[in-house]
């Protein structure tokens, strides 16, 4: 203990300070990776170094200081401690790239494809998070470690789920159990159901013990939280090709350099993503157009049908009032015609009462004949009346809805001609910087062309410099060679 005491004029750290630096500290591959707000803090694990504080608590705090990092160094190589600490990382990890995914994509505005690099780093992280405490199964090439396996189990737990794996099953491209799993959580990122995906999984933990160590991360609290954030992903929209994609041979490297905070780069590409998110949305409103086009022309065909059927219908309808009006007094006319033969029947002899009886029973085979056809005639006009109301309010909501897409369309072209003026604007600012461009290359040539001819006009000069040196040199001889002869 002799070699740990401290000189008298240090101060010594408290306990607290160290549990706090512990706990603030968390642990993957080589490094510590501390966190700092938002962004992490990388370190090398040779580099650990305490900070003291200004005054110490009691006598005895060096002794408690040595017990405690003894204690520390017997932790961090406990299994369990080192499992906790990589659970710990890998949700701060999943936590920052949930967060910037969506921020990034919601700045973006547009539909994210496989390239996309924050998208490509979730996909990665989700990876470590899946094999985090995978149990090793013995196969006939070796050991192997997939994820695979637990994802298919979410086609029992939930059955939308077996849509996409079967898809993913169906996939001709894929050849190993590690491809079939990123494929699969790409695929539920496309449908918007990956956190209720894995939500279900993880409140199955008698199925998921069959695949992971009790101390995995999907065991514990930290794959709940990591469900959890999962869900802000359903505001994003994502589209991947999977038939041209390698998923087998791809390597899972976490990029740390994107989540490190760096100004100037934000600054420098903040131009571009500018201009691309214009370019996007012209793009976009263009094609808006061109679908609002087409589904107004698609209306206006409805409505003209809409129109041939009811001119239609209201002619029908007036042959049909007609009708019932010339059977209404045909049934007049035999009503009266009965009404007279049964008189002339009571008044008549007994002769001719036969005769007569046939034809009234013939005039109410007739009168039955024609209330049945006045029947079928008054059902038949109801339901024609009723589709012609029908008919009459299906032409209203469609005169309503092309009302309402003309107005859709007239805000999208007012906002495409805003987006062709700042078009036009950027272009004229592109054009005038090649023209400051140009110049300040013509400028700069003829600084050249001066500089070239200064440095001939030096040589000239340092020549001729020279030249006076050497006729010094010669009259300083001469004047030497004459000075003797007169003395």
């Amino acid at each position: 203990m002799s070699a740990l005491t401290p000189p008298t004029d240090m101060p010594t750290p408290t306990t607290d300070k160290i549990t706090q630096a512990a706990m603030e500290t968390i642990y993957l591959c080589k490094f510590r990776v501390s966190m700092d707000g938002e962004w992490l803090c990388l370190r090398e694990l040779d580099d650990i170094s305490l900070t003291p504080d200004p005054e110490p608590t009691h006598e005895d705090s060096w002794e408690d200081l040595t017990d405690l990092v003894e204690q520390m160094r017997d932790d961090t190589e406990d299994p369990n401690y080192l499992m906790a600490n990589e659970r710990m990382n890998l949700m701060n990890m999943a936590k920052l790239s949930i967060k910037g995914l969506i921020e990034s994509a919601l700045n973006l505005g547009r539909t994210l494809d496989s390239d996309y690099a924050p998208l490509q780093q979730f996909f990665v992280v989700m990876e470590h998070c899946l094999k985090h405490g995978l149990k090793a199964k013995k196969t006939f090439l070796g050991q192997n470690k997939s994820f695979w396996g637990p994802l298919e189990l979410v086609e029992k737990l939930v059955p939308e789920a077996a849509e996409i794996t079967a898809s993913v099953k169906d996939l001709p491209g894929l050849k190993t159990p590690v491809g079939r799993g990123r494929a699969w959580l790409r695929l539920a990122l496309m449908q918007k159901k990956l956190s209720e995906y894995m939500k279900a999984l993880i409140n199955k933990k008698e199925l998921l013990s069959e695949f992971y160590e009790p101390n995995a991360l999907m065991m514990e609290e930290e794959g709940a939280i990591i469900a959890g954030l999962l869900v802000g992903l359903n505001v994003i929209d994502a589209n991947f090709c999977m038939k041209g994609e390698d998923l087998d041979s791809q390597v899972g490297v976490i990029d740390f350099s994107m989540y490190l905070k760096d100004g100037n780069s934000s600054k420098g590409s903040e131009g571009d993503g500018q201009i691309t998110a214009i370019l996007d949305q012209k793009n976009y409103v263009e094609e808006l157009n061109r679908h609002l086009n087409a589904t107004v022309n698609n209306l206006q065909a409805k409505v003209d049908a809409l129109e041939k059927s009811n001119t239609k219908l209201t002619e029908e309808l007036a042959v049909a009032n007609n009708r019932i009006i010339t059977l209404q007094e045909e049934m007049e006319r035999v009503k009266e015609e009965s009404s007279y033969i049964l008189e002339s029947n009571r008044k008549g002899p007994k002769q001719d009462r036969t005769a007569e009886g046939q034809a009234l029973s013939e005039a109410r085979k007739h009168l039955k004949e024609e209330t049945q056809l006045r029947l079928d005639v008054e059902k038949e006009l109801e339901i024609q009346i009723s589709m012609r109301q029908e008919m009459e309010l299906a032409m209203k909501m469609l005169e309503k809805d092309v009302c309402e897409k003309q107005d859709a369309l007239v805000s999208l072209r007012q906002q495409l001609d805003d987006l062709r003026a700042l078009k036009h604007e950027l272009a004229f600012k592109l054009q005038s910087s090649d023209l400051g461009v140009k110049q300040k290359s013509e400028l700069n040539s003829r600084l050249e062309e001066k500089t070239n001819q200064m440095a001939a006009t030096i040589k000239q000069l340092e020549q001729s410099e020279k030249d006076l040196v050497k006729q010094a040199k010669t009259l300083n001889s001469a004047a030497n060679k004459l000075i003797p002869k007169h003395h």
